[in-house]
């Protein structure tokens, strides 16, 4: 074998590839240099265009990871091109990939697009107290497919997205001050303007309390067994609970202290001496008299048998002679009249 021989032909060959390339490969390595240069720019400048926008955090990060996807797709699918690949058949395999990915991820790809939803809207941000579908708590966690909340009793529930977006989410978080609203039942000898009395004093008296607006407390329901105020202030929102408890608590020792009674469930039961008589009407049960129905007689040419239409148009016809004769004979009546 000669070696000598083999050796040249296998260099003629190279040596001709890059004489019959030279451009192509050129052109390669300078799209494979200058677009990672590219690429790397243009990240930059949407991050710093991102940065100037009013946008959450976490958003800024979705949309930076999608951006990146983006444009190091294009710049592979551009040096391809450049050695000569089809790639029209790549991006028809990545498309059927994309969809076949779509369809079997279908609830976390709902879960992502809520996720942009929920952060693009910002309904809410990581310490809010939401109530959603039965459970409240504060919120610990915002990422594209579930929020975290932990529960006042320190469990942690994760809710998916979806399921946020599509219900009605209560976000006792989102202002500054919060409502506190109370029912007291009492007496219905009770004194009125005496329990209005003791219920404002006791929420002005806490700190927490807020005088502007002022403190509420008005008769609302007379009930079988008691009388109901409706009474409310105004706080803080992380003061909230213990304004709650504040007051309760000390409503109920005042309430004690001015000997005002709270009543349980009461039911009157009367004895009665007298001899009830129920009135009695003696007339039998008319009897049935049968409602005169007008027959249908229209003509259904879709359904109705030939017998049937042939019967439907004779009964037509004499009732419109029926009805004829009726118009003449009351004719005649109103003459002789």
């Amino acid at each position: 074998m000669n070696w000598s021989k083999t050796w040249n032909s296998i260099w003629g060959d190279i040596t001709n590839f890059f004489k019959d390339n030279g451009w192509h490969i050129f052109g390669f390595v300078m799209a494979l240099f200058f677009g990672f240069i590219l690429v790397k720019i243009l990240i930059r400048i949407f991050k710093g265009v991102l940065r100037k926008t009013k946008m959450e955090l976490i958003a800024q990060n979705f949309l930076m990871v999608f951006i990146k996807f983006i444009l190091y797709l294009i710049w592979i699918l551009a040096l391809l091109a450049i050695v000569g690949v089809n790639i029209s058949g790549i991006v028809t395999a990545f498309s059927a990939c994309l969809l076949a990915i779509g369809l079997a991820l279908e609830n976390c790809i709902s879960n992502v697009a809520n996720g942009i939803i929920i952060v693009a809207n910002k309904m809410f941000k990581n310490g809010d107290f939401i109530s959603v579908n039965g459970v409240e708590g504060s919120i610990v966690g915002i990422n594209f497919l579930f929020v975290t909340i932990q529960t006042v009793d320190n469990k942690r529930v994760t809710i998916p997205n979806s399921q946020i977006v599509n219900s009605a989410v209560v976000n006792a978080g989102a202002n500054a001050t919060r409502r506190v609203d109370f029912t007291f039942q009492v007496a219905y000898e009770t004194d009125v303007e005496l329990v209005k009395k003791i219920v404002t004093d006791v929420m002005v008296s806490n700190g927490n309390v807020r005088l502007d607006p002022a403190p509420f407390c008005r008769l609302k329901t007379l009930n079988s067994s008691s009388i109901d105020f409706f009474a409310n202030c105004w706080c803080d929102r992380e003061d909230y609970w213990d304004v709650y408890y504040y007051i309760i608590e000390n409503v109920y020792n005042e309430f004690k202290r001015n000997n005002i009674s709270i009543p349980y469930a009461q039911m009157e039961i009367r004895d009665r001496k007298d001899k009830v008589v129920m009135p009695v009407n003696a007339a039998k049960l008319p009897e049935r008299v049968e409602k005169v129905r007008k027959k249908d007689n229209k003509i259904d040419l879709e359904n109705d048998s030939l017998a049937t239409i042939i019967k439907k148009s004779k009964k037509q016809i004499d009732d419109k002679k029926v009805d004829k004769q009726k118009v003449k004979n009351d004719k005649k009546d109103k003459k002789k009249v």
